[in-house]
């Protein structure tokens, strides 16, 4: 007998396929994975907004590619780096068709592919522990994972169940959540935790400038200030047990990314400020280079000179092509003009239209999360130039769905079932 799959599904594993492929940690397999996709779920019309962003990201990408013409660069690092600069653009098409193709049942499809990373992960975990003495957090997070933004988001909207239309009943709502705020949780994530409420204050309405937004939200800083007051109060020591580790890193978090000088001999301050580093290095070798080079940046195939082998990953390197600051990546390839193309294409998720539909205003609504939240990302883990980042899927897909629902009035489960 032979087994006749929807059109339906076929869409929905076709998106849980692009969005699980980049927990592997393999980019070849994802880019590879993700165009073959885009491939199969063309479509022939695009909307305005989806072009508007997806060109901010072709011209950064044109830019770095015309100042390549002047260098002599590797081809290999070449290549590397086109992969890199359109992986946003495959992205955002991506996910903007896979909506188009799998309209209705978008949400419920995101969250059930939330839930089924989140098993993956705490499976990894499970094992890590019983096999490999994984108790530390450093440990955890080498077998199971560093962050998880998609979780984060399928989190977000089992939260705001009814802003999202899911039709979900209050047991698999209640078992969905838990599995997936426990997996998040154990990724120990710093930007995972940020995350979550900065897209949780956006979908109360409180990133819109009012005496109530105002109000809770200076209330959620005092807060913050406290927490972290009792943290410096508490001391952390680095690589301490339990939990211990993971409130060292939010004691260095505020200084972690922006500090400007770094002692190169100092391990320690190496180790905990390598993000700064970083930052230090690139700003000195594309000024060293002159105006055009800080205008233009130093296009595809270029990279930065650390000074000496790093260990990155499983790996040792001593010049790098991407940063972990996807501002300084941009810097690096295609200079102001395409950090300002960059800080535009994060403006537009604040560019949004009115709508009496209340669907389009929760997806606007976290739309303005992801910008805000993008703004931050950015200078810490390269926002959408992450090489095992899944969120410009999503963003195309929220862009899409918004659109659909503008022109045609959704239907709820719980409708068709009356």
């Amino acid at each position: 007998m032979s087994t006749v799959i929807s059109k339906d599904k076929y869409y929905s594993i076709l998106f849980a396929i692009c969005i699980a492929v980049t927990y592997l940690n393999n980019f070849e397999l994802t880019i590879s994975v993700w165009s073959l996709t885009l491939f199969l779920t063309i479509t022939k019309k695009y909307s305005l907004t989806i072009l508007k962003l997806t060109v901010c990201f072709l011209a950064i990408f044109s830019i770095a590619f015309l100042v390549m013409l002047f260098k002599d660069y590797k081809i290999y690092n070449i290549i590397r780096d086109i992969t890199y600069l359109i992986k946003p653009i495959i992205g955002l098409l991506l996910g903007y068709q896979l909506c188009k193709k799998n309209f209705q049942k978008v949400f419920q499809t995101i969250v059930y592919t939330g839930v089924f990373i989140a098993i993956f992960h705490m499976i990894l975990i499970f094992y890590a522990i019983i096999f490999h003495n994984a108790i530390t957090v450093n440990d955890i997070r080498m077998y199971g994972g560093y962050f998880s933004d998609f979780e984060i988001y399928a989190l977000i909207i089992l939260v705001f169940h009814k802003n999202f239309e899911l039709g979900f009943s209050k047991k698999q709502l209640l078992k969905y959540s838990i599995i997936i705020a426990i997996s998040s949780f154990m990724y120990l994530a710093r930007t995972n935790f940020i995350q979550f409420v900065i897209l949780f204050v956006a979908m109360k309405g409180l990133l819109k400038i009012n005496k109530t937004s105002i109000a809770v939200l200076s209330s959620l800083l005092l807060i913050i200030l406290i927490g972290y007051s009792a943290i410096l109060y508490v001391n952390p020591k680095r690589n301490g047990p339990g939990i211990e580790a993971l409130l060292y890193k939010i004691k260095i978090a505020p200084t972690e990314p922006f500090k400007t000088k770094v002692d190169f001999e100092d391990w320690k301050d190496f180790n905990d400020n390598y993000r700064s580093y970083e930052n230090i290095q690139t700003v000195k070798q594309i000024t060293y280079d002159g105006i055009n080079t800080i205008i233009f940046g130093k296009g595809i195939g270029s990279q930065i000179d650390l000074k000496k082998k790093i260990s990155l990953g499983d790996t040792e390197l001593r010049f790098i092509s991407i940063l972990h600051n996807g501002y300084m990546t941009v810097l690096l390839k295609a200079g102001l003009i395409g950090v300002f193309i960059y800080l535009y294409s994060i403006f537009l998720f604040f560019k949004l239209t009115k709508t009496n539909k209340p669907i389009v205003s929760n997806i606007n609504l976290l739309l303005i999360g992801t910008g805000v939240f993008l703004i931050f990302s950015s200078w810490v883990f390269m926002g959408v130039y992450n090489l095992i980042d899944n969120k410009s899927i999503l963003i195309g897909i929220l862009i899409c769905y918004k659109e659909m629902a503008q022109k045609t009035p959704i239907i709820s489960d719980n409708k068709k079932n009356d």
